[in-house]
């Protein structure tokens, strides 16, 4: 069962993620679908435990509730029954150095609730999360070039280009562009009208 529940957006619910959540996780590493967009190495189950006792960073687990989470288990298959409850997780959002720098946001969802506006909720109720509990002027992210339906979540969300990190990584045989994201704390609030 997926953890505490943080923050609920009219969707979506972000939750704390627990340990038995660690066999979704892995999706990130294992799946193609997800693991190419995010440019992420393969990890075993062993190494993505490792990785869950060491994340230095908030971690949240995007989920759906109640009706949102569907009369279709089959539709995110998980390690979980998921007939014991009614939520479904779809996806994590990862906040890494918000204690002492520039908040950095990492983010996926499962392949079929791509294009859902899932995403768009999850990410923005993490910054709405990291600007209330943090004192920090901006959120940035990074993207690589070619992730398009990425890009264009986060400049629905008000982030602007901040550059780009030519050849950052080789990803699925090639030599890949990361670009770097910002959003300021000042565009936030003006975006919703505070």
């Amino acid at each position: 069962m997926p953890g505490t529940r943080i923050v609920e957006g009219e969707r979506v619910t972000l939750r704390t993620v627990e340990r038995e959540d660690v066999p979704f996780l892995q999706r990130a590493f294992t799946e193609p679908a997800v693991r190419y967009p995010l440019g992420n190495a393969v990890r075993n189950r062993e190494e993505i435990e490792e990785h869950f006792e060491e994340h230095d960073g908030t971690r949240f687990l995007v989920c759906l509730d109640g009706d949102e989470a569907g009369s279709d288990p089959d539709a995110v298959a998980t390690d979980r029954d998921p007939s014991a409850g009614e939520t479904r997780p779809i996806g994590s959002v990862d906040v890494a150095d918000a204690d002492w720098k520039r908040p950095e946001l990492g983010y996926w969802l499962v392949p079929a609730v791509h294009g859902e506006g899932y995403g768009t909720e999850a990410v923005g109720l993490v910054v709405d999360y990291v600007f209330r509990v943090h004192d920090a002027p901006a959120v940035a992210a990074g993207v690589y070039a070619y992730n398009e339906a990425s890009r264009g979540l986060l400049e629905s969300l008000g982030f602007r280009e901040e550059g780009r990190s030519r050849k950052h990584r080789f990803v699925d045989g090639e030599h890949r562009d990361l670009v770097r994201y910002g959003l300021l704390r000042s565009e936030w609030k003006e975006q919703r009208g505070n």
